[in-house]
């Protein structure tokens, strides 16, 4: 494996780095999160950059690109200072359709993620099923030709502004529940759909939701996939989005490491900057040792993914891994920023706040164990 940058992602990077810094987007940044709104101005300039199309089918209007140089892509973008949950390239989402949808679905999705907007929130937890997805309840019954949801979904991202629900529900077929799940794909404007804002203490910029669904009446066309396979499909749909919040992961964690090494170098107590002492110096050792052993990683598992290895394995590996080590990191920052690294002037404070999160979401740390822990001792056999 060579992960050395081709020309083409030097160029991509390049790019992304001249967009950010001709935004000046930094105090656009704070006003967004200081006043809980989505930073609409930001991405326009990067879908007006065509960072919107990577990945997407040339036949859909999109640029074709793998997974390596998404994640790159990313990755700097966050590494920049850019919000996460609020990147407008949705490899997962345009993962999941590609794989399971059909034409109109895709030509549906493709075309929102093309415009930078999230096509689709993810109806999958559930206030009873969270790690265990096999207790999600909500229902999908069949009554003269149509498919009626019913159930809740919770923890629900960009829910107000996505325009479609991706959602697991019981098909009440197999007693088996790991058989009996089916993906429906249905418009959020749809009658019987109604969301509730959950007030959480990190991501600002973008909303997170509790979707209730009452008898949402959909086609039996909105059925995404094989019917009774929507465990199966959402495992996969795991892979790459717990690959792709890890790039995320790595871009908080370099943003925090730039600022506090720029901060140690400047920052003057007792007669000499703070950089000189090696309790700083030891901090700033580990935190570079867990970026690079985290970007490796991450490279690794995008790079299998791209040449159709399974990557099941290696994306809980690394979302266990850089989760836990890029919140260390940015933790790390803020105590060598001292004071000014507590107050909200800092952006230090928010990727404190807003990086917690993925050790949580798409699986949580503990989750990873028991999902790559099993796999690896069934490897063994």
């Amino acid at each position: 494996m060579d992960f050395k940058r081709t020309e083409e992602q030097e160029l991509l990077l390049e790019s992304l780095r001249t967009v950010y810094e001709r935004g000046d987007f930094e105090e656009y940044f704070k006003e967004c999160d200081r006043n809980h709104a989505y930073p609409s101005k930001a991405v326009e300039a990067m879908v007006e950059a065509g960072f919107s199309s990577l990945g997407i089918p040339e036949e859909h209007g999109g640029t074709e690109t793998d997974l390596l140089t998404q994640v790159m892509v990313a990755e700097e973008a966050h590494a920049l200072g850019w919000p996460s949950l609020c990147w407008i390239n949705f490899s997962t989402e345009v993962d999941d359709i590609l794989a399971f949808g059909n034409e109109q679905q895709q030509a549906q999705i493709l075309e929102y993620a093309l415009q930078g907007r999230k096509p689709f929130t993810l109806g999958f937890t559930e206030p009873q099923a969270g790690s265990d997805s096999a207790a999600m309840a909500t229902t999908a019954t069949k009554r003269d030709g149509k498919v009626y949801i019913s159930g809740v979904k919770t923890f629900s991202t960009s829910a107000d502004m996505a325009p479609f629900m991706l959602c697991v529900a019981r098909s009440g077929v197999n007693e088996n529940p790991y058989k009996d799940f089916s993906m429906y794909l249905f418009p959020m404007d749809r009658e019987g759909v109604r969301i509730s804002k959950l007030d959480k203490i990190g991501n600002n910029m973008c909303g997170t939701f509790e979707v209730y669904l009452n008898d949402v009446e959909c086609d039996e066309s909105d059925l995404v996939g094989a019917e009774c396979q929507g465990f199966y499909q959402l495992m996969k749909n795991f892979e790459v989005e717990r690959i792709t919040i890890c790039a995320a992961n790595v871009g908080m964690a370099r943003c925090a490491y730039d600022e506090a090494l720029r901060y140690a170098a400047q920052r003057e107590q007792f007669g000499k900057p703070i950089g000189t002492f090696q309790l700083i110096q030891e901090k700033l050792v580990d935190m570079r040792i867990k970026i690079e052993n985290m970007q490796n990683m991450l490279y690794k598992a995008a790079w299998k993914k791209d040449q159709g290895e399974s990557v099941s394995i290696d994306s809980s590996l690394l979302k266990r891994y850089t989760g836990k080590a890029a919140f260390e990191v940015i933790d790390d920052a803020m105590q060598i920023m001292g004071g000014i690294g507590y107050v909200n002037d800092c952006r230090i404070s928010r990727l404190w706040r807003d990086q917690r999160v993925y050790r949580i979401m798409a699986g949580t740390e503990e989750i990873m164990v028991h999902t790559a822990g099993r796999a690896l001792v069934k490897e063994a056999r």
